[in-house]
């Protein structure tokens, strides 16, 4: 199993991030992990706000970080205080992505919580962009989230496609909600059948094709399951035909999931510049946390 030991939650103060916080404190309680908390303070816009003042010195600059600490511990205190849980706190100046990418390799997360939108508009405090950011470098899963927690999770979609990727999705889902049910979803295409539609051949051939196809990803999709070592998890399995982002995010209303675990698509050096597509599509669209998995497989 994916053992998830250490959460780091980051936060820009905003009412998006303190729902990331507040769901990483509940995970971690519910999980027996330990928790940091991370605030980056945007050092352009620090500077910025020194040159305002003519004083020369920086009396300026230690207030705003002594106010900003003093929220950030006051935060840390009142989530971990509401779920039993105890948290590192750290507050750095500097660029946001490489300073939380330096402290998660510091503390070696397991997972990253963060927000889906920030509080500003200015580049180096938006949360927004640097989630979508550092969803673009980093190799550790993160957890986008995008609702109000209320209750720990309940139902768990994640797409599959076979693939080593897939069992380290499940594996890592069983771990972030082990009293979820999981319903693993596989959309599948029958090969070239928009060339093998244009070439003439019948809809009935077409639709023997797809009933083929359909029986196999049910075999390949028990053999996940019992691959994934999954235990006694409540799972089901969902096979349809069709448009991936489109049915992923319709069965994400009709099973009423509160997240969806889904890999990063792509391969080299390609997948550091561009999310999938698929995967990229769901964190725009979803009504749920979406929690992206990209850790290689050992």
């Amino acid at each position: 199993m994916s053992e998830i030991r250490t959460l780091l939650a980051t936060t820009d103060l905003s009412a998006h991030s303190r729902h990331a916080v507040v769901r990483a404190a509940m995970l971690a309680a519910e999980i027996g992990s330990r928790m940091a908390l991370s605030h980056v303070i945007g050092a352009g816009g620090l500077e910025q706000l020194r040159r305002l003042f003519l004083s020369g010195t920086n009396e300026v600059g230690e207030r705003l970080l002594d106010e900003v600490r003093g929220e950030v511990r006051e935060l840390a205190d009142e989530v971990g205080a509401r779920h039993q849980v105890g948290m590192d706190v750290h507050l750095v100046v500097g660029a946001v992505l490489p300073e939380l990418g330096a402290y998660a390799d510091a503390i070696d997360a397991d997972l990253l919580v963060l927000g889906a939108r920030g509080a500003s508009p200015m580049r180096e405090w938006m949360l927004g962009s640097t989630t979508e950011r550092l969803l673009r470098k980093t190799r550790r899963p993160m957890l986008v989230v995008k609702q109000i927690a209320h209750e720990t999770y309940r139902r768990v979609l994640v797409p599959v496609d076979f693939s080593p990727r897939s069992i380290e999705a499940l594996r890592f889902a069983r771990n972030v909600a082990p009293k979820a049910e999981l319903i693993l979803l596989h959309v599948f295409e029958v090969p070239f059948e928009g060339k093998l539609r244009y070439a003439g051949v019948e809809d009935a051939a077409l639709s023997s094709l797809r009933v083929t196809a359909k029986r196999e990803a049910v075999e390949r999709m028990n053999q996940l399951i019992a691959d994934a070592e999954l235990g006694d998890a409540p799972v089901r399995r969902i096979v349809m035909h069709g448009d991936a982002p489109s049915i992923i995010l319709n069965q994400e209303q009709e099973q009423d999931c509160d997240l969806i675990v889904i890999g990063k698509r792509g391969a080299g050096l390609i997948e550091e510049v561009l999310l999938g597509s698929v995967t990229k599509h769901i964190l725009a669209q979803s009504s749920a946390d979406v929690l992206v998995t990209d850790r290689a497989p050992a």
